[in-house]
């Protein structure tokens, strides 16, 4: 069934990434072995206590339960008929495949890009199967769902340094989000431009993207303030301190509207996140005392499920350079 298989998936991804076998986290839970293998086949239903075990079992933090308690058994039938085209689609399958989503990019921070690639490219390949047929009322809320999910492809090739297969998928993921009319979508895919212009130290194409993401209309808040400080980080690199330095002040004058939720989609920019930014954006315009401030309270106040993502080294690094030259 479609809800069964993906918590398999995203099972077998993260033992994969604590090299763990099958048969050694069934002995670790007390399951049966064959139970086990059904249950990440997709073959069968995984029960509670076996999500909850496997939960602490990998160090998941509560999220493998927010995966398994986010769909229902009745859910599950209905994306595993959806999925087979035995019934329509509607609400309560658009909901299913959303809450699914939001549960692989919140593992995301706790296995690491690598193990979820396979996981969400599968999923995302078939919520495009069943767009691509769907008609209805339901059809445009699913294209939401399925433009945030190519997205979500996207970074995670740009974290696993797949640059020409993210530039494709987030190019794929702007056109989707402007046929949905989502400014938050647009400006995302073009701010994930910029995070892979930054990993190939490019600073033109860094600012080009992050001012392209700050100017989108629609762009949360929160979003307009990490993709200031971002552009001014690009042109502090560039050695034009002025417009760095008013970005930078853009960015900080968004501080209050930024308080405010950001959209589900860019859950991350909280305004203990946003500090690593504009610390970037410090250390750039050689203000190294300032850049430790912001990103270690940036890191400090990020929650703990985000504390040992894979997307920390970049800023772990930064901190080392900025205490390395006060």
């Amino acid at each position: 069934m479609a809800g069964d298989g993906e918590f398999g998936k995203t099972v077998r991804a993260a033992l994969r990434s604590q090299k763990l076998s099958v048969r050694a986290a069934a002995r670790a839970t007390n399951y049966d072995h064959a139970f086990l293998s059904r249950v990440l086949s997709g073959r069968q239903r995984p029960s509670g206590n076996l999500a909850k075990s496997l939960d602490k079992l990998l160090g998941m933090e509560g999220l493998l339960m927010e995966l398994f308690d986010a769909i229902s058994d009745e859910d599950h039938e209905r994306l595993a008929a959806v999925s087979a085209q035995e019934v329509r689609l509607d609400a309560r399958a658009v909901q299913a495949f959303g809450a699914v989503l939001t549960a692989q990019r919140r593992l995301d921070d706790v296995t690491g890009p690598g193990p979820m690639v396979h996981p969400a490219r599968a999923q995302s390949e078939t919520v495009r199967r069943i767009l691509r047929d769907a008609s209805g009322k339901h059809r445009d809320d699913l294209a939401m769902v399925f433009a945030e999910h190519v997205q979500f492809d996207g970074w995670l090739a740009a974290s696993t340094r797949n640059d020409a297969d993210a530039v494709k998928l987030l190019s794929e993921a702007a056109k989707l989000a402007e046929i949905v009319e989502s400014g938050p979508l647009i400006a995302q895919a073009r701010n994930f431009r910029g995070y892979v212009a930054r990993q190939q130290g490019r600073p033109h194409e860094m600012t080009r993207w992050f001012l392209a993401a700050y100017e989108t209309p629609g762009a949360h808040p929160a979003q307009r303030m990490g993709d200031a400080s971002q552009a001014a980080h690009g042109y502090a690199q560039l050695g034009q301190r002025d417009t760095a330095r008013r970005l930078l002040d853009d960015a900080l004058g968004l501080s209050d509207a930024a308080t405010d939720a950001p959209p589900d989609t860019a859950y991350w920019l909280t305004p203990m996140f946003q500090r690593l930014n504009i610390g970037l954006a410090c250390l750039g315009l050689g203000q190294p005392g300032e850049a430790a401030e912001h990103i270690r309270a940036g890191l400090r106040g990020l929650p703990l499920d985000q504390q040992g993502a894979e997307w920390t080294r970049e800023y772990r690094r930064a901190l080392q350079l900025a205490l390395a030259s006060v």
